[in-house]
């Protein structure tokens, strides 16, 4: 990717960052960028894998989540802190995309086990999705989560998922028919320390019900700024068979 392209849309996204809690339009994040509003958009989906108010929509959860666990503020304050003119509709939106409501992702320190998943297209013998989970050498990752999702951005619900010890091979089953994006996070090392969190991505994986089995390997590796924010509660997660709905 051009050199000057990746540095206008990180202009953008840190934009964003500074203003959570401002109404910021396409026209705004275009001049940060300094590009026009429509050359913006393309470019800024290109680049993230989402669009620029998607983007904007996930950082604000993704600040609700960190102030959550790290301050005692209300959630009406967290709300309007992070640009919610409404405390009930930025609770929707937390739980949607999060998995818990704000109050429980609080009690609960920012992680869960539950997973949530679609339950509506349960496809029993359905086509696997199989591969590898890949690591940079020596960097002692797990546990792991790999997920299939409907876009771009790791949040609930999962369309399937399981998760790994460690890098090394993975199966999905019963995925149903569709496009979904394979993506894969890590947080916390196996061993004693800390690492900074792991991202990896595949697709869109085109799944169709003549297909039985389908591989793919998803490359783990350091979670950048123009990653999309990671809005599952997942901070810890445990190896644990796959799992095709809950």
């Amino acid at each position: 990717m051009d050199e000057v392209v990746l540095r206008a849309v990180e202009r953008a996204v840190d934009t964003m960052k500074k203003n959570l809690g401002d109404r910021l339009t396409i026209d705004d994040l275009a001049r940060s960028a300094m590009f026009s509003k429509f050359h913006f958009t393309r470019v800024f989906q290109r680049v993230t894998g989402v669009s620029p108010g998607r983007f904007l929509s996930a950082m604000r959860l993704d600040e609700a989540k960190r102030l959550l666990v790290s301050t005692s503020l209300t959630v009406a304050d967290i709300s309007h802190q992070v640009g919610y003119n409404s405390v009930g509709t930025f609770s929707s939106r937390f739980r949607s995309s999060v998995g818990v409501s704000p109050t429980t992702y609080r009690q609960l320190g920012g992680a869960t086990s539950h997973v949530p998943t679609h339950t509506a297209d349960v496809a029993p013998n359905g086509t696997t999705v199989r591969g590898n989970v890949l690591a940079p050498p020596g960097s002692a990752l797990g546990p792991i989560f790999v997920g299939l999702f409907p876009g771009r951005i790791l949040e609930a619900p999962a369309v399937r998922y399981t998760t790994l010890p460690e890098p090394g091979p993975y199966a999905v089953p019963d995925v149903p028919p569709g496009s979904w994006h394979l993506l894969a996070y890590c947080a916390r090392r196996a061993a004693a320390g800390e690492i900074p969190a792991h991202v990896g991505a595949c697709g869109p994986i085109e799944i169709r019900p003549d297909i039985t089995a389908r591989l793919a390997d998803v490359h783990l590796r350091p979670l950048h700024v123009l990653d999309p924010p990671v809005l599952m509660a997942l901070q810890e997660v445990r190896p644990a068979r796959a799992v095709a709905a809950s």
